[in-house]
């Protein structure tokens, strides 16, 4: 089925084709099998509705019928042993001529010239021409050797086409056609008129000439080789000979156009035309064409017009070429129009080709309806469609969001010998990967492959992040190793995302693999991929190989940051040996990079958080030994290395010692506050903490966060106001996480409140804003009664601290206690205003709705939470199991 955003797009769509399709005289009556489709079909665009599967199928259906006029059971069998046909295999070779023998095929010049016209495959239109040489009673002719020619030059194959030629005198045929001719002609399609025009010479010379036919398509060679002296030669060579006829006079057109000359192109065409000479509208065509790639629109429309009242020139050519030309000018409007005008007043009906050019750019355009109703048009005219329509139509469907119709088609495209070309593979691909049908898309990569194509970079990064994002890793793994194998190199970011997904899959083997890959292939790995990677055999405890890749991203240009040595040497830290191979990394450091301060730190750092004091202070005093004079970073990490160890009488005596040695910053000082605070060591803390006062040292607001949240957890509430006070005469405004941890306590106790009220009876004067926070402080302990509007409250707490998420959390958790309905109109009010739901939010309101008892409502939050990928918590999963 489709997502909900198609499902608008399709629906309208598909009552559009219903329409059309009911009205059709050879569908009606299908169509009453089908009154799924017809009712489903005949909602209005804004309707939220899928469609039925009977109507996908009937609509697939009915389009495959269509494209089964294009199809020729027998010409698709011929290609089909062909094409399964290996090339330099002989009993491969015989096995396919001895299938065609079988076939009873006909063989005459128009059945070859159906064949090698029906063929897309090059290489199997030549074994075709090569098979049918060799069959007796069938000789090739002039027409047949210049249709395989025009197959090779469209192909831009001249290298084979003159190997061709070149071996031509070994074919056992040769002798059945003009030799002369075949050569002039091959020569001349090929690109080379010089050398057709040394046989044409030596023919002369030997008292041959060539026929009409071959007079022609050498001309035609000159004017394409831009000869045009020798054009002027054969041209008086043609009409000495009386071989003049419409052809020439067309390829005379083409010669001026080729020279710009176009005024004198029209004067020939007018002269052909007063003296009554034959004109097969080519040359019309081929001067309309010419007015409007220079821009001249509206003297080629003229002479459209001008022509078609003459009556004296056919004019679907040039019908179709000015649609063409208008269309491909982004002039789509005038093209429809004039489409429409004559098949209305003259009946006129473009040939398939003509349609498709339309189809194309209106697809390109994003011009859905006009296209559907152009691919109706066709359908309903009965035309017979190509590749190129069927094509158009498959990436129709997807763009308009019916890419069930679309896969439909695909999976039945043998039974009306459809072979997508690559805008088709495209389209589909990327619609079904938009549509999360990832294995959908897998499959119809896999096959087109087996067909011989492999999507662009753009296209293989669309799949690639649909199957890392999905999770589908070895589909993603055996699709990157096909791509190498065909020389396509996929883009850096493909290779990180990949990298990435496996590392997030605990697969950091696979992913260092890749990774190896891509350094062979001298591709500089992206510094993401190497943090994935070094995390995920930090993850691994391969702190080892985690090193080596800190060591290549360096030597590849990239800078580690202090986060990733971190982690880099805490791994380390946890291995066997750790201190062998701390002083290792150090070491390649230390000798691949000048000794600094920073680097230093660095190690430092990592030492301490992986609890190994001892190590960053031996780095610490190798450092002032090499003569590098450690800064206030220096002296910071390290008291934080003694305190993440708790060895707090080692930090304190660092501390002293800088301390005796130099003065001490605040910088210093809140560290020290911090980390005690951080190993509960809230006394020394607080001392250390006076002292900067005394020393007038303002503290950071990091100082008082920590200490007020550790004195409120310790029951302390009396200090913990009385450093709120304080923050107030620096003029300091309360910050989130102080008013987050006022209002947690205030919930849980009404001691807070109660010390609150006895301090300020204390003191002679409080603030505005401490008396608003004692409020509300008030209001959450349950002393003090407030509205329980939503408004009023946030405007409340608004007025003494900004809200976070965690603040509305702390709403919830007092709402949930009197009233859900409030609650979940708090949760919407919350959303509104930009602040995304966690885990705690979801949490709260299940565990609102349990104790309640409403489980409907409580499960109808459950699910949306386990979609936000969320997980209750043990309390409220205790509450679902009673």
């Amino acid at each position: 089925m489709l997502s909900l955003k198609h499902v608008a797009k399709s629906n309208a769509f598909l009552s559009r084709l219903a329409i059309v399709i009911s009205t059709s005289q050879s569908l009606s009556s299908s169509l009453s099998l089908y009154p799924h489709f017809y009712y489903t079909a005949s909602f209005r665009s804004n309707q939220n509705t899928h469609f039925l599967p009977a109507s996908t199928d009937f609509l697939a259906s009915s389009f495959k019928d269509w494209f089964k006029l294009h199809n020729n059971q027998l010409l698709d069998r011929i290609f089909g042993i062909l094409g399964a046909q290996v090339d330099d295999d002989l009993p491969s070779r015989r096995a396919a001529d001895l299938a065609l023998s079988q076939l009873g095929l006909r063989l005459s010049e128009s059945f070859v010239l159906e064949v090698l016209a029906y063929g897309s495959d090059v290489l199997s239109c030549l074994k075709f021409f090569d098979w049918a040489g060799r069959q007796p009673g069938f000789h090739h002719t002039r027409a047949t050797f210049y249709a395989i020619f025009k197959i090779l030059s469209k192909a831009k194959l001249m290298s084979l086409m003159l190997d061709f030629l070149h071996n031509y005198k070994t074919q056992r045929y040769f002798h059945r056609v003009r030799f002369h001719d075949t050569l002039v002609m091959g020569y001349a399609v090929a690109g080379k008129p010089d050398i057709a025009l040394q046989v044409f010479g030596r023919m002369r010379f030997q008292g041959l000439d060539l026929t009409s036919f071959a007079y022609h398509v050498l001309l035609n060679a000159l004017v394409e080789e831009s000869c045009f002296d020798s054009v002027e030669v054969i041209l008086k060579q043609i009409q000495m000979r009386g071989l003049e006829d419409g052809i020439t006079h067309s390829i005379t057109v083409k010669n001026y156009c080729k020279q710009n000359r176009l005024d004198e192109a029209e004067a020939f065409l007018r002269g052909l035309m007063s003296e009554g000479r034959e004109l097969d509208g080519h040359g019309v065509s081929r001067l309309v064409d010419a007015l409007c790639k220079s821009n001249e629109f509206e003297k080629a429309g003229k002479l459209v017009e001008e022509f078609r009242e003459s009556g004296m020139v056919p004019m679907e050519n040039a019908y179709g070429v000015w649609m063409r030309d208008l269309a491909q000018a982004g002039k789509l409007d005038g093209a429809l129009e004039f489409l429409r005008s004559k098949k209305s007043m003259e009946g006129y009906v473009p040939e398939v080709f003509r349609y498709n050019v339309l189809l194309c750019r209106l697809l390109r355009e994003n011009r859905l309806e006009e296209m559907c109703d152009l691919l109706m048009e066709m359908k309903e005219g009965q035309i017979s469609p190509d590749k190129v329509t069927m094509n158009a139509a498959l990436c129709f469907f997807c763009k308009a969001g019916m890419v069930d119709v679309a896969l439909k088609l695909y999976n039945l495209r043998f039974e009306f010998g459809l072979s997508l070309n690559s805008m088709a593979y495209n389209y589909l691909i990327n619609t079904l990967c938009g549509d999360g049908s990832i294995d959908e898309a897998y499959r119809v990569l896999k096959n087109s492959i087996d067909q011989g194509y492999f999507p662009g970079r753009k296209m293989f990064s669309v799949l690639a992040d649909a199957l890392c994002r999905e999770g589908k890793l070895d589909k993603m793994k055996e699709l990157l190793m096909v791509a190498l194998q065909r020389d396509l190199m996929p883009s850096t970011y493909t290779f990180d995302r990949f990298i990435s997904a496996l590392c997030k899959a605990r697969r950091v083997e696979d992913g260092y693999l890749i990774h190896g890959e891509l350094n062979r292939m001298n591709q500089v790995t992206t510094m993401n991929t190497y943090f994935n990677l070094i995390h995920g055999f930090n993850e691994s405890k391969r702190g080892d190989i985690a090193a080596g890749l800190l060591i290549e991203m360096q030597e590849r240009g990239h800078t580690p940051t202090r986060a990733l040595f971190r982690a880099v040497i805490r791994c380390l830290c946890d291995m066997e040996n750790p201190e062998k191979q701390f002083y290792k990394l150090l070491e390649i450091q230390l000798s691949h990079h000048e000794p600094n301060c920073e680097l230093y730190n660095f190690f430092i750092d990592g030492a301490g958080h992986a609890k190994r004091p001892e190590l960053a202070r031996e780095v610490f005093e190798m450092m002032r030994r090499s003569g590098v004079e450690p800064n206030r970073s220096s002296h910071i990490l390290m008291l934080q290395s003694y305190l993440k160890s708790e060895r707090i009488s080692d930090a304190l005596n660092f501390f002293t010692d800088l301390r005796q040695r130099r003065k001490i910053g605040g910088k210093l000082y809140n560290a020290m506050v911090v980390g005690l605070c951080k190993v509960n060591r809230v006394d020394i803390a607080l001392d250390l903490f006076r002292e900067m006062r005394d020393y007038k040292i303002v503290p950071s607001i990091e100082c008082y966060e920590f200490l007020i949240q550790l004195l409120c957890s310790s029951k302390k509430y009396d200090t913990a106001i009385n450093l709120i006070n304080d923050l107030e005469t620096f003029g300091r405004l309360v910050t989130s996480f102080i008013g987050n941890v006022l209002l947690f306590h205030s919930l849980k106790t009404q001691e807070l409140y109660e010390t609150w009220i006895r301090l300020r009876e204390v003191q002679d004067e409080s603030s505005y804003g401490t008396s608003m926070l004692g409020l509300l402080v008030g209001a959450f302990s349950g002393r003090v009664t407030v509205s329980q509007h939503i408004d009023n409250l946030e405007e409340l707490i608004e007025k003494c601290f900004p809200l976070d998420t965690y603040t509305y959390n702390l709403l919830l958790r007092r709402l949930s206690r009197r009233d859900m309905d409030l609650a979940c109109e708090l949760f919407n009010r919350m959303c509104k205003r930009g602040y995304e739901p966690n885990r705690w939010t979801y949490d709260i309101l299940v565990h609102g709705f349990l104790k309640r008892g409403k489980k409907a409502e409580a499960g109808r939050w459950l699910e949306e939470m386990l979609q936000n990928g969320f997980d209750p918590t043990e309390g409220t999963l205790h509450l679902m199991s009673i």
